[in-house]
């Protein structure tokens, strides 16, 4: 692990150079290439630079993919750059321009539900980091009511809509083993919608189970037609899937060109259990910082050489999901831990009044 490496701060000046340029080019560096960046800083010669390279090279930081004299940074030399990022040292650290900050609050205009929040964010984070942007829901969120709808579509037969305020609808036919009028199954949406608004779906099932076995000597009309229709599944919270978003595939597989490789990435890019998983693995939900992981392949093999930059989003004291971007170790670090965490802590004061 790169923690365990012990540098000095000459030959971590160069490798810092060398990043950045590989970063900005994505050629093999050489010693001249360096020598001009670092414009003679520590009274460094071109010759001197050559044989921190080398050193770097037997540490295994640098290696050599060509013939050419060229360097590249090894995945060992930019989890080392990550972690003077997170430690601040030796790296300059900016801040999120306020121009940045701008572009992103405008991009959640009319944002108004959990669900539009992490689906925008995929889009912003995409756009930004020229990677794959990825958003997913927290699958502990309770979906909690904001109303329900039934419509008949044959004798028999419901529509049971569910809005929830989180913006997701959850919809789904109902076979009935006695028929409902249209007044009966209005009557159950007002019911429903009047006493149970905002609780979560598995807490209005356990109390309505309560009140049925309460009230049995007062067991009415209405009370059979909910029992109905809750019995039928109106209310069943495995509907619920967990919502993930991605945007941006293309802009990591554009520069791909060995196909059975790019077959492998676009599947494992494809698979959303699979990125719920890698997330999972990375990025802790009771965590408030950043997470940067370079070199995914423990999680996803397909996935060697990328970077995920990851954070947890919250709404008060409740995991909304997790937001990341997904990218080449050419991926401009600062700028992306930046936007990640912005993003991460903007859904609080977007979704306060939901």
């Amino acid at each position: 692990m790169s923690s365990d490496l012990r540098i000095s701060p000459r030959d971590r000046l160069v490798l810092n150079a060398i990043i950045e340029i590989y970063i900005a080019t994505g050629e093999p560096v050489a010693s001249q290439t360096v020598a001009r960046q670092l414009d003679n800083k520590d009274g460094m010669s071109a010759a001197t630079i050559r044989n921190v390279m080398a050193a770097l090279g037997e540490a295994g930081l640098l290696e050599q993919p060509h013939t050419s004299a060229g360097r590249s940074p090894t995945a060992r030399a930019f989890r080392l750059y990550v972690e003077q990022l997170h430690g601040g040292t030796k790296v300059a650290l900016t801040t999120l321009s306020q121009e940045r900050r701008d572009q992103i609050e405008d991009s959640f205009m009319g944002v108004s539900s959990r669900q539009q929040f992490l689906e925008r964010t995929s889009h912003v984070l995409a756009l930004i980091s020229s990677s794959v942007g990825v958003a997913v829901a927290s699958q502990a969120e309770k979906h909690c009511l904001d109303h329900i709808h039934f419509a008949r579509v044959s004798t028999g037969r419901v529509l049971a809509v569910v809005v929830t305020k989180s913006g997701v609808v959850l919809d789904r036919v109902l076979t009935l083993d006695h028929d409902l009028s249209l007044a009966e199954l209005e009557s159950a949406a007002a019911f429903l919608n009047q006493n149970f608004r905002s609780w979560s779906i598995e807490r209005i099932r356990t109390e309505l189970a309560r009140r049925l076995e309460q009230e049995r000597s007062e067991y009415d009309q209405l009370m059979r037609s909910i029992d109905e229709l809750c019995r039928k599944g109106a209310l069943e919270q495995e509907s619920a899937a967990q919502s993930v978003f991605i945007v941006g595939v293309a802009n990591l597989v554009a520069g791909e060109v060995n196909g059975a490789r790019l077959r492998q990435l676009l599947s494992a890019l494809e698979t959303k259990q699979r990125l719920i998983e890698l997330l999972d693995a990375y990025v802790d939900a009771r965590q408030q910082s950043v997470r940067v992981v370079v070199g995914l392949e423990e999680t996803i093999p397909e996935m060697r050489n990328l970077v995920l930059i990851g954070a947890p989003a919250r709404l008060g004291t409740q995991s909304l999901g997790t937001v990341a971007v997904i990218g080449s170790t050419r991926i401009p670090y600062q700028e992306t831990i930046n936007a990640v965490s912005f993003i991460a802590q903007l859904s609080d004061r977007i979704l306060q009044t939901e």
